[in-house]
């Protein structure tokens, strides 16, 4: 993909495209996740190489857990914990 291909499909210029890839430029940031989704890789591949991403159940978990009282949410962890240690 071209620098002008990512631009168009991310909404920025091919000079930002281009700034990012030269460290030259901080809004990467601000567009990572749309960049990833035209990429197809997860945001955590663009930051680190590595593409552990939450799929099905997590996802579902994390949404749930999300959705949680900050007293659900503590109690839920404390149960996790509870669970992963056997």
């Amino acid at each position: 993909m071209t620098q002008e291909e990512l631009a168009e499909r991310v909404g920025v210029s091919r000079s930002a495209v281009a700034q990012w890839e030269t460290d030259r430029a901080g809004q990467v940031g601000a567009h990572l996740t749309r960049i990833a989704q035209v990429l197809g890789v997860g945001a955590e591949y663009l930051l680190s190489g590595t593409q552990e991403s939450a799929r099905g159940d997590e996802l579902a978990l994390l949404r749930l857990y999300r959705a949680c009282s900050a007293e659900d949410r503590a109690l839920l962890l404390q149960t996790a914990r509870r669970l992963a240690k056997g």
